[in-house]
């Protein structure tokens, strides 16, 4: 029976089934691609290349990343294929390269980009179809670059960038300062409906500026401005801007006339005025700034305003945000502030005041002041009076050396002071009793070596405190008592020791999510259990304890970390640790990440990291790890990313690479590795892992053997290590293939013949399992019928048999021996018997127990040469029903058998039944007697 006979529909299933494979097979060889990086990383679909002397655009970056950093590289250009690789990219930059040319077409793949970062590079020509394709882009940057023109022979200077904004309707943000762009005419603008909201064309040599149309519907944030020795000349409709909320003219050289045209065009919209500076006379700038109804912050910036005057701020009624910042200010009026009763921000920040103005007295509404890098050395109880509002207050980088104790009690709602990077040396109780809703402190960098007791007790809601890089030291239980609500807490580069951490002083931050201790001098000489210095801290989350300064070798204590049951971050790198108690961790059950690098470990047990089986990030470089095989019993099974830099190992094994089945990330830089066998299973995992990121793989070096010295460890290669896979996966799969389609083929063709030769070797099994059992007869007969048929036998047969004739027979209800395996009672019972009577019927041929009881039978029937077997069918049975049955209808072939159905009466049956019970067990015996019923 050839192939040309299967069914359509049995064709159908095999196309299915093999198209089905065709596309898996294809999957897996998409997947086999290897994810091992030459000068990038990716992480969470961003891949950043930042500063890797890049010349070219890498093509080794997955495709589904959409963000792409390939800042601070060496690329000179771009050509037209180097992102078709990248298609999803919503967000791409190229800044700070030395880019001097990009083709055109070069981003027409990048239909879904909305960010766009050209800045600082070499550009002097952008091409016309250099844009073609960027439907969705919504912010263009081009700033500090040398263009002039689009392209040559068609468009020059800003015309060009006008052909810019046509190409891409969608552009809401375009920054194209620092070119050399020379004019602009809104006549080159054909499409008007362009959805720009910020233009930047600052430091830009313009020469000539008309705007006689409203091309600019939309635009929001408008800057311009550069400082010529001539005026720029200018041309400005009415109604050319007509929502610009936010002008920057900064170092615009104007005249006073143009310039009051510009605000005349803005004065029902502006809201924010920048003038940074400027060249024109800034008592005549303010005023005619000033008289914009609805401008409302006014940054007047480096324009050399030495003197703030009574009368100079006067038509600034509507201004709530003032920045006159690095303008050599020495001198403010008492009165200069006064006629600003909705100054809500002010910014003094970068001048030369010597003390705070009391001018701010007139200033009772005032939210933030901005006093810092002046030269304010000293605070006094009145500086800050009326200030009730004051929420906002820097007072850094000046030259305050103490405090008193009355200096901030009017600020009853101050959030946030800056201090830090002056010369304080005492703070002399001035956050005792004052600042109760200051939340945010900065006192680093100063001279503080003493915190006295209860200094903080006022500041009940303070939540972060800075005293890093200050000579602290002599710590006590009451130096931070007071701040039960504080978080964050920074205490870096001081001189905080071991006893002072013994101290209990920092028990009273019950509420501590993160606290800094790096680079201190805190030493332990053993790991022998110590005082735990935050058992308090149940809340804590991060600690950081890097880079304590001494020079000699030290323990962590085994209950250092005692009391920390929320502790997520660990750092103490650079500590001169030379082991780690394998019972550290025991009290940080949450730990997440884990920072040990630099130490002289030398070695890391399992055990280490069993009480931490949420781990997810580890640093362990330059650890003088000899071997990476503590990972196999460590049960890291969610550690994500592992820094292992510059160690001693120079194989990592299968089992190491198992053992770690979430990882994401591996830097192994720095190290040399084996390549030999035993590094096989490495290196395939490198070359065709999907999952894992392999940092700088690329430049994985060969200690030995010799041969391979200073070799890449991805040129050795594996194969004559290793079962060729790829043949093996072959050949399996050809021969699954054909098997699946010869079973196919049986089972629509001979599933019968098939079913009916493992019962005939179930039977040969049994009978040759018997065939030298040598045993007496227990019954006459043994009766093999299906359930359904048990009103027969029992009502007909059995008071026949038994009770009139007096045969002894074996039914499988009554006669078998409980808790024996059914075939075993079944074969003893056939062969246990002179005859075997079964019973057919339709039920019968579809039971397979009673076709196995009428195999074993017909066994022993031709095995044997007895004549021991009679059919009784109680119907009719067709023989084409008979055909799937081949034994069955052999057996009938050359047996007699009897039929219930076809007597003429009961008693002609029964009789001709006992005569055949009667005869001997000669197999010819009464083979062809006439008084039996024949085949029909």
């Amino acid at each position: 029976m050839g192939l040309k006979t299967v069914t359509t529909k049995s064709r159908r299933h095999l196309e299915c089934f093999l198209f089905t494979f065709l596309l898996l097979l294809e999957y897996v060889v998409i997947l086999v691609g290897g994810f091992a990086l030459k000068n990038c990383h990716v992480s969470r679909n961003s891949a950043v290349c930042q500063k890797e002397k890049l010349t070219a655009v890498p093509q080794d970056i997955p495709q589904t990343v959409t963000s792409f950093d390939l800042s601070g590289n060496k690329l000179s250009s771009i050509r037209r294929w180097d992102f078709f690789h990248v298609p999803h990219l919503i967000q791409l930059d190229l800044n700070n390269n030395h880019i001097q040319q990009v083709d055109s077409f070069s981003f027409s793949n990048l239909n879904s980009l909305q960010k766009l970062n050209l800045n600082n590079n070499k550009l002097s020509k952008l091409d016309t179809n250099l844009f073609n394709g960027l439907r969705n882009l919504t912010e263009l940057r081009i700033s500090h670059n040398e263009i002039k023109t689009v392209s040559s022979g068609s468009f020059k200077s800003l015309t060009n960038a006008n052909v810019i904004l046509q190409q891409l309707p969608q552009l809401q943000e375009l920054i194209i300062k620092q070119n050399n762009l020379m004019c602009f005419y809104s006549w080159e603008l054909t499409n008007t409906s362009v959805q720009l909201h910020a233009l930047d064309i600052t430091l830009n040599p313009f020469q000539d500026f008309k705007v006689t149309a409203d091309v600019f519907p939309n635009l929001l944030r408008f800057s311009i401005g550069f400082n010529m020795s001539k005026p720029l000349k200018w041309d400005l409709k009415k109604t050319a801007l007509p929502r610009v909320s936010s002008l920057d003219i900064s170092q615009l050289h104007l005249t006073l006339s143009d310039m009051n045209s510009l605000f005349q065009a803005v004065n029902r919209t502006l809201t924010v005025l920048r003038m940074n500076a400027m060249k024109q006379n800034p008592n005549a700038l303010i005023n005619l700034s000033c008289s914009i109804p609805t401008m409302s912050t006014l940054q007047f910036r480096r324009n050399k305003l030495k003197r703030i005057e009574a009368r100079l701020l006067e038509l600034c009624t509507n201004v709530t945000e003032l920045d006159l910042a690095d303008n050599d200010i020495q001198f403010v009026s008492e009165d200069a502030f006064k006629g600003l009763p909705c100054l809500k921000t002010l910014t003094l920040s970068q001048n030369k005041l010597s003390s705070v103005p009391s001018a701010i007295w007139n200033l009772p509404g005032l939210y933030k002041l901005d006093l810092k890098m002046n030269r304010i050395n000293t605070l006094r109880c009145q500086d800050f009076t009326n200030q009730t509002e004051l929420r906002i207050l820097y007072l850094q980088n000046n030259f305050l050396s103490n405090l008193t104790d009355c200096v901030f009690q009017d600020l009853v709602r101050l959030k946030l002071l800056k201090l830090q990077s002056n010369k304080i040396v005492k703070l002399n109780n001035a956050f005792k009793q004052h600042l109760t809703n200051l939340r945010v402190l900065y006192l680093n960098n100063n001279h503080l070596t003493v915190i006295g007791k209860e200094e903080f007790k006022g500041l009940h809601s303070l939540q972060n405190l800075s005293l890093q890089e200050n000579h602290l030291g002599n710590l006590n239980e009451e130096s931070f008592s007071g701040l039960t609500n504080l978080t964050h807490m920074l205490i870096m580069n001081n001189n905080i020791q071991k006893k002072d951490l013994d101290s209990g002083a920092f028990n009273a931050l019950v509420n501590l999510k993160l606290l800094g201790l790096s680079n201190n001098h805190v030493q332990y000489k053993s790991e022998s259990r110590c005082k735990a210095p935050f058992s308090h801290l149940s809340y804590l989350e991060e600690l950081w304890f890097s880079d304590q300064r001494y020079h000699r070798k030290s323990y962590l204590p085994v209950n250092f970390l005692q009391g920390l049951t929320n502790l997520l971050h660990f750092d103490a790198r650079s500590t001169q640790l030379v082991s780690l108690h394998k019972d550290t961790f025991n009290h940080t059950p949450k730990m997440e990440k884990l920072l040990i690098s630099s130490n002289d470990l030398q070695a890391l047990s399992a055990e280490l990291f069993a009480p931490i089986p949420n781990l997810k990030s580890l640093y362990i470089s330059r650890t003088q790890l000899p071997s990476l095989d503590f990972f196999r019993n460590a049960n890291l099974k969610k550690l994500e990313f592992l820094q292992a830099r510059k160690n001693q190992y120079s194989d990592i094994t299968k089992d190491v690479i198992l053992s770690l089945p979430a990882l994401r990330y591996v830097d192994l830089q720095g190290n040399t590795f084996t390549c030999d066998c035993n590094n096989a299973d490495f290196l395939q995992w490198i070359t065709t892992s999907n999952q894992t990121q392999f940092y700088d793989a690329y430049n994985f070096l060969c200690r030995n053997p010799p041969s391979f010295k200073n070799k890449k460890l991805l040129h050795f290669d594996p194969a004559s290590c290793m079962v060729d896979t790829g043949f093996i996966c072959f050949v399996s799969t050809t021969c699954s293939i054909v098997c699946l389609m010869v079973a196919s083929f049986i089972f629509h063709f001979m599933r019968w013949q098939l079913v009916y030769s493992y019962y005939l070797f179930l039977a040969w099994v049994y009978d040759s399992k018997h065939r030298n059992k040598q045993s007496a007869d227990q019954y006459d007969a043994f009766i093999s019928y299906n359930n359904h048929d048990e009103p027969w036998v029992m009502d007909e047969l059995l008071p026949k048999l038994e009770g009139e004739q007096g045969w002894r027979l074996c039914l499988h209800h009554r006669d078998f021996e409980p808790g024996r395996p059914i075939l075993d009672n079944v074969t003893d019972a056939i062969y246990g018997s002179r005859k075997t009577i079964c019973i057919i019927s339709r039920r019968y041929l579809e039971s397979e127990w009673c076709s196995r009881e009428i195999q074993a039978a017909s066994f022993r029937l031709f095995d044997d040469q007895k004549d021991v077997l009679i059919l009784v069918f109680l119907e009719d049975i067709p023989l084409n029903l008979l055909s799937p049955y081949h034994r069955m209808r052999k057996l009938l072939k050359r047996q007699t058998y009897l039929s219930w159905a076809r007597a003429p009466n009961p008693q002609v049956f029964w009789e001709k039944l006992r005569r055949a019970l009667q005869s001997g067990d000669d197999l010819d015996e009464d083979r062809f007697c006439p008084s039996l019923l024949q085949i029909p």
